[in-house]
C-alpha cells in the first residue's frame, strides 16, 4: 500500500544504508552487479550470472558476488532457486543506476532488452511452466523498454485485473485464487509504480485494491462508486464487491446505526449478519539473519558432496539475432522482406589452448523435441529420399554453434592420436576462422574420440535427426529463414534461385564462421550452406524404416565404406540443396574442399540443463 512522503523518505534512507552496508562489506564493485540485478522482478541464478557476464566484463566484479548478493539481507528467496530484491531497496537501487553516468537510462534498457528476450526463449523451452513468474518478469522490462511498451505493460496489468476481478480469467479461480492473483497483480503493479506515473489511475486502483484485500474496513464509498480509466479499460471496483463482503455490508450499514463489539483494545469491531464476530489476534513475525561467513564451509561441501552440480559445464546465456524472410508481392514485383528478431539461448564454452591463446569451442543447447522429419509433399525440390516425413523425438544435447574451424581442428589434431593420423592444415581456403574442410568422415570421427579423451566430455558427430532437428528450431518451412533463402543470409551457388529468391552474389569459397551475424531460433549459425556437415548415420535411399528416437540409423557396423550421410548444402551449391530437409552422401574416406562438420556433445541430462 502506498505510503506517505515522510515515510517514503524513511524507507529510502533505510534503502541506502542496507545498500552502502552490503557494499563495504565485499566491495566497491558489488553495488554495479546490484543496480543490474535490481531491474528484474524476480531472480535466479542463472539470471545473475547472465547479467554479471554481459554487462559487467570490465567492472571487475568477480563471480562470488553472485552468490553473495542473492544470500544479501535484501534478497529473499520466493522459491526454489527465485530470489526478489525488497521492494525499497529495488527501487533505490534503480533510482542510483539511472543517475549514475556509467549507465543511465541507456544501460537500463539494454537490460530490458535482454530480460525480455530472456523471458520469451524460457517461455518457448517450457511453454505452461511458471507463466506468472515470466508475466511479471515480462512486464518489469516493458516499463523500460519506452513509452509505448510501458503504456502496452499498464493496458496488460489493467486487462488482467478486470478479467480476474470479474471472473473472465479462464483460469478457473475459486475465491481464494482470485484475491491471491489480484494481490499478485497488484504487487507488480507497486514494483512498477516509478515507472508507471503517467498511469495515475491503475496506480490507484491497484492501491484500492491492496485496501479491499487488507484493511476493507477503511474503505470509502466514494472509492467503491468511482470508475478508474487506463486507456480504453474502465475498471469499476464494484464488479469485485462480491468477494468483500465486508465492504458491502459496510455499504449497507452506512445509513443504518452502527452495531458491533469493541475488542481488547477498545477499537469497534463490525459484526456481520451470519457470520461469527469477527476478533482481533496477536501474532509474531520471526526473522532470521546469517551471520558473516556461517554457511561458506557448507556450501562448499554442497559442491564437493551434490551429485546434482556439475562444475565441468558452466552454463551461461547468450544472446542472438534471427532473421527471417517475408516475401511481399505486388503485381508483377516481388520483394525480400527480411525480419529480426533478438533471442537467448544457454550454451558453455570449451576452451582450448594453443600456444597459450585460448580457442573456444562454443556449444548451444539445443532442448529436447518433437519435429517432423524429412520434406512435406509440396515442397519445391523435393526428392525421394526425404520421404516419407515422419514424426521424430529427440533428447536435449549440444551442439556445436558453429562448424569446426581450422584453429579448432589444427589444436585437437596436435592431440594424442586415437585411431588415425590427422593432417594438421588440410583445407584449400586459408584462414584460422573458416570451416575446416577436405577431411573424411573418418577424421571427423577421430576430432571427436581427441577432444573426447583430452575434455572428458562425450563429443561426436550428430545423427542425422538431431540435424535437422536443430538446423529448424521449431520451422516447417524449406529453410529455418522462411520460404526462400538469400545470399545475404547465407553462402552458397546464389547463381540459382528457389522460390521468390532472386539472383544475388555467388562468393565461390567458403566464409569465416558467423560472419552473416544471423542465428536460427536455437542460437546455431551456418546451418545453410558454408560447408557440407558430415553425420553419424549411415546413407539410406529414404525413411522407411528410420528410428524416430533421434538416435543414428546405422546398420552396417561392420562395412566401414558405407556411404555417409551430408547435411546443409554448401558454398559450391544451388539453394535447393541448402534445405533443411535436404540430404546427401559421400564416401567416408574421402574429404572434398567444401565438406566439413560440427560437433554434438552428449553430456546431457536433467541436472546439466537449468530450470527456468
Amino acid at each position: 500500500m502506498a505510503a506517505d512522503a515522510p515515510q517514503l523518505k524513511e524507507l529510502r534512507q533505510q534503502a541506502k544504508q542496507t545498500v552502502d552496508r552490503f557494499v563495504r562489506r565485499f566491495d566497491e564493485s558489488y553495488r554495479s552487479l546490484a543496480y543490474h540485478a535490481a531491474l528484474p522482478l524476480v531472480l535466479t541464478p542463472e539470471l545473475v550470472n547472465y547479467l554479471r557476464n554481459e554487462f559487467l566484463r570490465n567492472e571487475k566484479v568477480p563471480w562470488v558476488a553472485e552468490v553473495d548478493l542473492l544470500l544479501s539481507d535484501f534478497c529473499s528467496q520466493v522459491g526454489y532457486e527465485l530470489y526478489a530484491i525488497d521492494t525499497h531497496v529495488r527501487g533505490y537501487l534503480l533510482e542510483q543506476m539511472k543517475s549514475d553516468p556509467r549507465f543511465g537510462e541507456r544501460r537500463m534498457r539494454e537490460v530490458a532488452q535482454v530480460l525480455y528476450s530472456y523471458v520469451n526463449y524460457l517461455s518457448r523451452l517450457n511453454p505452461g511452466q511458471r507463466q506468472q513468474e515470466l508475466e511479471a518478469q515480462r512486464l518489469a522490462a516493458m516499463v523500460y523498454l519506452g513509452d509505448r511498451e510501458c503504456q502496452q505493460a499498464a493496458q496488460e496489468i489493467a486487462r488482467r485485473l478486470l478479467e480476474v476481478s470479474s471472473g473472465v480469467s479462464g483460469a478457473n479461480l475459486d475465491e481464494l485464487g482470485i484475491r491471491a492473483e489480484l494481490a499478485r497483480l497488484t504487487r507488480i503493479t507497486e514494483e512498477l509504480a516509478p515507472q508507471l506515473q503517467e498511469e495515475p489511475s491503475l496506480l490507484e486502483y491497484a492501491n484500492l485494491v491492496q485496501k479491499l484485500l487488507r484493511t476493507p474496513e477503511d474503505v470509502t464509498a466514494t472509492e467503491i462508486n468511482r470508475s478508474y480509466q487506463v486507456g480504453e479499460l474502465e475498471l469499476s471496483p464494484a464488479i469485485s464487491l462480491s468477494l468483500f463482503p465486508v465492504v458491502g455490508e459496510k455499504l449497507r450499514l452506512s445509513q443504518q446505526p452502527s452495531s458491533g463489539t469493541e475488542n481488547v483494545a477498545g477499537e469497534k469491531v463490525l459484526n456481520l449478519e451470519n457470520f461469527p464476530p469477527l476478533q482481533t489476534c496477536n501474532f509474531e513475525i520471526a526473522t532470521i539473519t546469517v551471520e558473516d561467513g556461517e554457511n561458506i564451509e557448507e556450501r562448499e561441501y554442497e559442491s564437493e558432496n551434490n551429485p546434482e552440480i556439475t562444475p565441468e559445464i558452466n552454463l551461461q546465456l547468450f544472446e542472438f539475432e534471427v532473421k527471417t524472410i517475408e516475401v511481399q508481392k505486388s503485381g508483377d514485383n516481388t520483394e525480400l522482406i527480411i525480419n529480426r528478431d533478438i533471442q537467448i539461448a544457454y550454451s558453455f564454452i570449451e576452451y582450448l589452448e594453443n600456444e597459450g591463446n585460448e580457442i573456444a569451442l562454443e556449444m548451444v543447447q539445443i532442448p529436447g523435441g518433437s519435429f517432423m522429419m524429412g520434406a512435406s509433399k509440396n515442397e519445391e525440390g523435393i526428392r525421394d529420399s526425404e520421404r516419407p516425413q515422419h514424426e521424430v523425438t529427440v533428447p536435449p544435447f549440444f551442439m556445436g554453434k558453429y562448424p569446426v574451424t581450422q584453429a579448432q581442428w589444427k589444436f585437437v589434431a596436435s592431440l594424442p592420436q586415437v585411431n588415425r593420423e590427422l593432417k594438421s592444415d588440410p583445407s584449400r581456403f586459408k584462414g584460422e576462422n573458416r570451416p575446416v574442410e577436405r577431411v573424411s568422415w573418418f577424421d571427423a570421427v577421430e576430432f571427436c574420440d581427441r577432444i573426447t579423451q583430452h575434455t572428458g566430455k562425450n563429443y561426436r558427430l550428430p545423427s542425422e535427426a538431431e540435424w535437422e532437428y536443430a538446423c529448424r528450431a521449431g520451422t516447417t518451412t524449406p529453410f529455418h529463414f522462411g520460404e526462400t533463402i538469400t545470399s545475404e543470409l547465407a553462402n552458397y551457388n546464389a547463381e540459382y534461385t528457389y522460390g521468390a529468391g532472386v539472383k544475388e552474389t555467388y562468393r565461390g569459397e567458403t566464409t569465416e564462421v558467423g560472419s552473416f551475424g544471423v542465428a536460427n531460433g536455437f542460437g546455431l549459425c551456418d546451418m545453410h550452406g558454408n560447408v557440407w556437415e558430415w553425420c553419424a548415420d549411415e546413407w539410406h535411399d529414404n525413411y522407411e524404416g528410420a528410428p524416430t528416437d533421434g538416435s543414428a540409423w546405422i546398420e552396417n557396423s561392420k562395412n566401414d565404406n558405407h556411404f555417409r550421410l551430408l547435411r546443409g548444402g554448401s558454398w559450391l551449391y544451388n539453394p535447393a540443396l541448402c534445405r533443411s530437409a535436404n540430404r546427401s552422401n559421400y564416401d567416408p574416406d574421402t574429404g572434398a574442399y567444401d565438406i566439413g562438420f560440427r560437433v554434438v556433445c552428449g553430456v546431457f541430462s536433467s541436472r546439466t540443463l537449468p530450470s527456468p
